[in-house]
């Protein structure tokens, strides 16, 4: 099974969409593992954004990733980076397609509602960043006898 993090980002966050990210993810058949609530600092988004930070729209960036708390999510599921990006949909919320969470919610690119990872080695990596093995659960989803099939469960 595949892991990845979803960051609920601030405009999330202040427009009361979490909800709606949870509840996307959740009829998709995925997995939560662990959830909290959190403010992230310098140190934490020059780490997760580091391909970024040279870029001129970093400083924009962290300023807007540090306005608000941020809901951190770890998700697992089979091949679950690829649906989880194809839930969330195209940076540009004004290009996201319909039905897509960007797309029913978004109108920029740089308030783009959520983080998703976007590949599984960064799945594990991310959310190896942001969450303690303690803070991670394990545990049987009955609802996979109906998700999938018996190979993918494994």
């Amino acid at each position: 099974m595949e892991r990845t993090l979803i960051i609920a980002k601030p405009d999330a966050v202040q427009r009361g969409l979490v909800g709606e990210i949870v509840t996307r993810l959740e009829r998709k058949g995925l997995k939560l593992l662990g959830m909290k609530m959190a403010s992230l600092d310098e140190a934490m988004l020059r780490t997760h954004y580091a391909e970024h930070l040279e870029k001129a729209f970093y400083p924009g960036l962290e300023s807007f990733m540090k306005s608000s708390p941020v809901v951190l999510m770890a998700w697992e599921g089979y091949e679950c980076v690829e649906s989880v990006r194809t839930i969330v949909g195209a940076t540009n919320g004004r290009k996201a397609a319909a039905g897509t969470i960007r797309g029913d919610f978004g109108m920029s690119t740089g308030r783009n509602l959520i983080h998703a990872s976007d590949s599984p080695e960064n799945g594990v990596k991310e959310v190896e960043n942001f969450f303690d093995p303690s803070e991670l659960y394990d545990y049987d989803k009955s609802e996979y006898l109906h998700v999938y099939e018996p190979d993918e469960r494994q």
